[in-house]
């Protein structure tokens, strides 16, 4: 049986808001933002509204995401900018982002659950080798590029979200980690015979003590059953 996805009513609001389409980009490349919330303010650029509600719902692969094809079109793509009180936190940020996008595009969801392959990630046996540090989302800093990332300030829910990238296949994180974490993670970013350094999935193991799970059960999946192509005007 279909679940109906219902949003609860928001209490607090965006004092400003403005949800508009992108105008057209001049060449064939542009640039994105496709979620930020901090200091009180939410902003994407150049999203598609399936990039608005993964940000939103903390979902890290369009799998997880099923309905009309222009909601993933980049040939239609929105900018979102809004702003609350600086001290609201992340969480209400996302929440009221929820009731926003519910609002202005008129949205009806469900989900459902759908089997298909993805990874989970997991502590690894022997136990996690990760060291956690305080959350401070001011001095957070990332760098990647292939076969290494650090951080160090990272929430599992967020590496799980680069591995998804990584291996271009859903990670659902389950690992019960739930504080922030210095990690350095490096591996083979090519997976030859003769690659001198260890695979993604070695390296995870040897050096964070998480493991990446293969698994090919059923995944709770948001479907759209109806969004207004051009939302509700500022």
């Amino acid at each position: 049986m279909l679940i109906v996805l219902v949003l609860l009513a928001i209490a607090q609001t965006f004092d400003v808001a403005s949800l508009r389409p992108s105008p057209p980009p001049p060449g064939e490349t542009y640039s994105a933002n496709l979620g930020t919330a901090r200091n009180g303010e939410v902003a994407l650029t150049n999203a598609t509204l399936a990039d608005c509600l993964k940000f939103a719902y903390g979902l890290v692969s369009d799998e997880q995401l099923a309905g009309p094809d222009w909601t993933k079109s980049k040939t239609v793509r929105f900018d979102v900018v809004a702003k609350a009180p600086p001290s609201t936190p992340r969480d209400q940020l996302l929440l009221m982002l929820r009731g926003l996008l519910q609002e202005r595009f008129k949205l009806e969801m469900h989900t459902e659950r759908r089997s298909f392959a993805h990874y989970a990630l997991v502590v690894a046996k022997g136990g996690s080798k990760l060291h956690e540090v305080e959350p401070d989302p001011m001095n957070s800093h990332m760098l990647y590029r292939p076969g290494s990332l650090t951080h160090n300030r990272i929430s599992m829910q967020t590496l799980a979200m680069m591995l998804s990238r990584q291996t271009r296949q859903l990670v659902l994180e389950e690992t019960g980690l739930k504080g922030v974490y210095e990690l350095k993670l490096e591996w083979s970013p090519e997976q030859k015979d003769d690659a001198t350094g260890p695979t993604l999935f070695t390296a995870m193991q040897e050096q964070l003590g998480l493991k990446l799970e293969g698994r090919k059960d059923a995944v709770e999946v948001m479907v759209i059953d109806h969004a207004e192509k051009t939302p509700i005007a500022n």
